[in-house]
């Protein structure tokens, strides 16, 4: 089958590799669409250390079921599916309980770290386990569906967080999760949601899935004014979703005193804290990863339009065109929020 291999760092191409095996409890499905995720476009220059070549990437993506092994029973030829991006493994102490997000022996699609290989789905068809494998209604289009991942990274900080229905909620970083967090966050009770960001054109496509408000964050005191307009209390929750010093301790100013600062962001794997701030004013932080069997509440949310991811996706591109927006996108292009790969279109 063809997929895009990542052959050496900064190198990718498009072509034939072997067909993945289906084991007994697994899913091959052939892929319809699969998104392009930062972290992709990160280990393509192997700086992450987690996408060792040779390795077929991608890990956000929907498709059509083909085969299926001798145990899966539940799972005809023909149907609409996504899966998590991440395999857990069933039985250690976090999976039993009920945290799989944080399993021991978790394996993500399109990873490659020196502990084990598993390629992804910027292929043709990929083979997954049937219990990360959830069915997709007819409405949802496949493009669409392959953003459920972000999705439920976006629904599982709001799940964490605790917001109460009325709360001012901020979310600090407008990108392609933090857009969807905001959604997330309007979803799950907050009543006003304030966008902060650095870029016009996040803040304006902030404002169109629901941001009550917008601030540039180099052109105000962030803090400051939403305590502005809070009555001078502060929000109730905060969303960092850069993961650096600057918007770390912008989301922390900017809560009221006992409220909550949930933190995605994952850039640097160290930053500077205001513990002062924290502690005197007893916030709570709460760390996010990835996501806990919040799949189908992601569907439904996606599918009845509560949550809207069409507005991200800028670009569909072929697989055979792969290498070259990898080039362009680790180049850097602001214009490009979503690029979806179609490997059978």
């Amino acid at each position: 089958m063809k997929a895009l291999l990542l052959t050496e760092y900064k190198k990718m191409q498009c072509t034939d590799v072997d067909e993945p095996a289906v084991g007994p409890d697994d899913v091959l499905v052939q892929v319809e669409a699969c998104g392009i995720c930062g972290s992709d476009i990160h280990g393509y220059d192997g700086s992450t250390g987690r996408r060792i070549p040779p390795l077929v990437m991608g890990h956000e993506a929907a498709g059509i079921v083909v085969a299926t092994g001798e145990n899966v029973t539940d799972l005809p030829n023909g149907s609409r599916v996504t899966f998590d991006s991440m395999v857990s493994c069933g039985h250690c102490h976090f999976c039993n309980d009920g945290h799989q997000n944080l399993c021991d022996n978790r394996l993500v699609l399109g990873v490659s770290c020196g502990d084990y290989r598993r390629h992804g789905a910027f292929a043709e068809r990929i083979s997954v386990p049937r219990r990360i494998v959830y069915q997709l209604p007819d409405s949802l289009p496949f493009e669409h569906a392959a953003l459920v991942e972000a999705v439920s990274v976006a629904v599982h900080a709001a799940a964490v967080t605790p917001i109460r229905l009325g709360d001012t909620a901020v979310v600090v970083g407008a990108g392609m999760i933090g857009l969807l967090t905001l959604q997330a966050a309007k979803a799950a009770g907050a009543t006003r949601v304030i966008a902060v960001d650095l870029n016009d054109k996040r803040l304006e496509t902030a404002k169109k899935l629901g941001a009550t408000d917008t601030l540039r964050g180099d052109q105000v005191d962030v803090p400051k004014t939403i305590r502005e307009l809070t009555g001078g209390r502060g929000a109730d929750v905060a969303f960092e979703v850069v993961g650096a010093t600057p918007t770390v301790t912008t989301a922390i100013e900017s809560v009221r005193k006992g409220g909550a600062v949930t933190l995605v962001g994952n850039i640097s794997p160290k930053i500077e804290l205001p513990l002062q701030s924290v502690v005197t004013r007893e916030i709570r932080l709460q760390g996010t990863c990835g996501c806990n069997g919040e799949y189908p509440q992601c569907i439904d949310l996606m599918n009845r339009g509560i949550i809207n991811v069409e507005p991200l996706i800028t670009a569909k591109i072929a697989l055979a065109d792969g290498p070259q927006w990898f080039e362009r996108l680790y180049a850097g292009d602001a214009e490009q929020m979503k690029v979806v790969i179609c490997p059978n279109a």
